[in-house]
């Protein structure tokens, strides 16, 4: 695992080795903040948690550059905690277990939390390098960015003292992002009286695994598999071929990862048992033909269980059917003036369902106020009509781009300089907190960039070894040339 260490730059990979060392997931961020705290006293920089429990540091200028505007590098500290199912490991406890597997840095077994655990590594080799020639320059690393952005959310006016930020908490190196998505958490719930099974029905757990999930933002233009939009089609049938009904469902696990599990536990009447196998096997075939060329590893498995004493009232069970089948999941529409950038979205991303509450949980996103309202008014209308409670949180606004940049048009510079090739502009459909942070702070000349990730939000997450460097070389020189005020 600590082979990465020894990657170039070492100045950042020592330092995301140690971070994965640190257990981080979204939520439980009280020893990441610590260790980010001990880091920046160790450093000789200020460092302080602000009342949104963001890491903020500030370094002073380089001599003779105290003029020079001032910087702000933003990354999130929280990782998103997905593991495969063989694994057993603790988010909350356990380090992260990276290794190199050629060209690539990955995970075993887990997420590897190099979104965005590589921008913070950057900005902890920022502030302890004294050899460096920058202006002045602040860090904020927020917190719970993958779960509502909520350090951004509840970032204090008046904190930061930048004319620039830099958000290094994109996922294609060579790619220079100018604006993203908003997007809002929709939930909805419906507490049910349970019913007595019928003591004499058996019981099977379906379950569909082995999709590829994804980052909701940045890959729900791909056509992968939803867990629980696949399952629904098997329930659905089961409960109007096979006399089937629904005792409980987990599907999902984050409202921002696509699901790649999902599983009911169906009751029957024994001897509809054998059918219901049957009835598995052909979906498998129909998903499986559906998905070519896109997930290869789906399944579909049914385990005889242990009977449960109660299951959900016919009416309730076939309106959450309804709601689940019915409630839109993916891409709503493109953005016409960026045809190949997703506007509009929704990811179902959470079902629970059992013991008398059932819940749904969604992230909508899109780049327009009015296009992610009408969004979050289709999802309520399908919802009330199964008599759902829906509410709403989290809602943030949109980054609008803004094509005349100084730090936009520097870095483009600097990058064809530097590597002979021209950077690419891009609108991103993935929510990133330069729009809340803008909120706050309008005054904000604003950027994001980083090193080539892919599949973030799974447990296939892995860096692209060779693109950090060069990040780090582009970051340096950025700094060292920022215009003065």
């Amino acid at each position: 695992m600590s082979e990465i260490q020894n990657l170039n730059p070492a100045c950042i990979w020592k330092n995301f080795y140690a971070l994965t060392q640190v257990p981080r997931p979204s939520g439980h961020l009280e020893k990441v903040q610590q260790f980010l705290l001990d880091f920046g006293q160790k450093a000789g920089v200020e460092v302080f948690k602000d009342p949104a429990d963001n890491i903020v540091m500030r370094k002073p200028a380089s001599p003779g550059m105290e003029n020079k505007k001032g910087v702000i590098l933003q990354a999130h500290m929280d990782m998103v905690p997905q593991k495969t199912p063989e694994s057993t490991h603790n988010f909350e406890t356990d380090p992260i277990q990276p290794w190199i597997d050629g060209e690539w840095v990955k995970a075993k077994g887990t997420t590897l939390g190099a979104d965005n655990g590589l921008g913070v590594a950057a900005i902890m080799a920022i502030m302890e390098d004294k050899s460096l020639k920058h202006g002045p320059v602040e860090a904020l690393i927020t917190a719970d960015e993958e779960t509502g952005m909520f350090g951004a959310n509840a970032l204090p006016a008046g904190e930061l003292n930048g004319d620039i930020l830099m958000n290094l908490d994109s996922e294609h190196w060579g790619k220079f992002v100018i604006g993203s998505a908003g997007g809002i958490n929709i939930t909805a719930t419906l507490d049910y009286q349970e019913v007595d099974t019928d003591p004499e029905d058996a019981a099977v757990k379906v379950t569909v695994k082995g999709l590829r999930g994804g980052h909701s933002g940045l890959e729900i233009h791909e056509g992968r598999g939803n867990a629980n939009k696949l399952l629904v089609r098997l329930v659905r049938e089961a409960i109007e071929e096979c006399e089937a009904r629904l005792a409980c469902w987990q599907g999902g696990n984050m409202r921002n990862a696509i699901p790649f599990k999902a599983e009911a536990v169906l009751t029957l009447p024994k001897e509809n048992v054998a059918a219901l196998k049957e009835l598995a096997a052909d979906w498998l075939e129909d998903f499986t033909d559906e998905f070519k060329g896109i997930e290869s590893g789906i399944e579909v498995i049914c385990e005889d269980v242990e009977t449960p004493k109660k299951e959900i009232p016919v009416e309730i069970q076939d309106n959450l059917i309804n709601v689940i089948y019915g409630c839109h999941d993916g891409v709503v529409r493109m953005i016409p003036s960026y045809p190949n950038v997703v506007e509009t979205s929704s990811n179902l991303a959470i079902i629970n369902i059992g013991e008398g509450k059932s819940m749904i949980k969604i992230l909508a996103r899109s780049s327009r106020e009015d296009m992610k309202d009408y969004i979050v008014k289709t999802l309520e209308s399908c919802f009330n009509m199964a008599g759902m409670k829906v509410e709403t949180a989290g809602s943030y606004g949109g980054w609008d781009p803004n094509p005349d940049s100084e730090i936009l048009h520097l870095l483009l510079k600097e990058y064809k300089d530097l590597f002979g090739e021209d950077g690419i502009i891009q609108v991103d459909h993935a929510g990133l907190e330069c729009s809340i942070i803008l909120g706050k702070y309008p005054h904000l000349d604003v950027v994001s960039f980083g090193p080539t990730m892919k599949s973030p939000h799974t447990t296939t997450e892995r860096a692209l070894i060779a693109t950090v460097e060069p990040f780090w070389t582009l970051l340096k020189k950025a700094l060292e040339d920022i215009p003065e005020k």
